[in-house]
């Protein structure tokens, strides 16, 4: 496998966005659901911004660097190792679970958020900065509406189950293959391009206020 040193770089800066963008997502599920009276995840380790303990050595580390090294940006998937709840710990279980679901999403787009801003102040400063700050709103953004798909295991799959009132059994039968059938279905172009066009709707407002502030 040959690889220059501009595709190194920017494959690992493309990598180290990703993993702290994953790592934050998990966080913000971990610490919504202790400050909501539920301490499974604080005890075991989740509540904090180190990212080791949000790293699944599959979906973090060997998947991702396979599509970005390998498959060269056809194709790029990963994910963090889930956290755990027990929503019986909280005093609305339907409507907490919900909120810690949701906090994973919202807080890449929250990262968005900030890059949009501190990105548009800094590029009047350095230009170069663009880089960075774009590829931060971009792959949150990714993130946040992947993830929000309504199909389980995905966060929107665990919304669409309170919303439906879905049996626990059947939430876990369609979660045991639907993974895999995503897998498979993001290889079909007009799938991905569907995806796609949702991503750069979301993607819209942060971009426009990106140029906005930085004056381009």
């Amino acid at each position: 496998m040959d690889i220059d040193l501009t595709t190194l770089r920017d494959g690992l800066l493309f990598y180290i966005v990703l993993v702290c963008s994953l790592c934050i997502h998990e966080w913000a599920h971990a610490w919504v659901a202790d400050k909501l009276g539920d301490d499974t995840p604080r005890a075991q380790g989740r509540v904090t911004v180190n990212p080791l303990p949000h790293m699944d050595l599959f979906g973090t580390v060997i998947f991702p660097l396979v599509c970005i090294f390998v498959l060269r940006g056809g194709f790029l998937f990963g994910w963090g190792r889930p956290v755990m709840v027990n929503p019986s710990n909280f005093k609305h279980p339907r409507r907490d679970d919900v909120l810690v679901t949701l906090a994973g999403p919202m807080s890449n787009l929250g990262l968005a958020l900030l890059a949009a801003l501190l990105g548009g102040v800094l590029y009047k400063t350095d230009p170069r900065t663009a880089e960075i700050f774009v590829l931060v709103i971009v792959l949150n953004v990714t993130l946040a509406v992947f993830n929000l798909l309504p199909l389980p295991p995905l966060d929107g799959g665990q919304v669409l189950r309170h919303a439906v009132r879905m049996r626990d059994e059947t939430y876990f039968a369609i979660a045991r293959w639907s993974f895999l059938v995503l897998l498979a279905a993001l290889w079909l172009s007009p799938v991905r391009a569907a995806i796609m066009f949702l991503m750069k709707i979301v993607a819209l407002p942060f971009m426009l206020l990106y140029q906005a502030l930085a004056g381009i």
